[in-house]
């Protein structure tokens, strides 16, 4: 069963929809969470601090998801 998923998950970065997919994410979220934050302050009237760390959070698995594609050697 284990080596299904494995087969699943390496099968979803060999099609050509799934590797645009995760790279627009990945930009999405490590570029779009500064203005994020800047929506919950202003338009939300969400706390400061709440937005700040949502952003973060946001933009590290932003970051996390462009690590994890150029391992792979989605992304060159």
């Amino acid at each position: 069963m284990s080596q299904d998923k494995q087969q699943t998950r390496a099968g979803m970065l060999e099609s050509r929809y799934w590797k645009v997919i995760l790279t627009v994410v990945a930009a999405l979220l490590t570029f779009g969470s500064p203005y994020l934050v800047y929506v919950m302050t202003h338009a939300l009237d969400i706390g400061w601090f709440i937005a700040i760390g949502s952003g973060c959070v946001l933009f590290m698995i932003g970051l996390g998801l462009i690590w994890y594609l150029i391992r792979k050697k989605v992304i060159s």
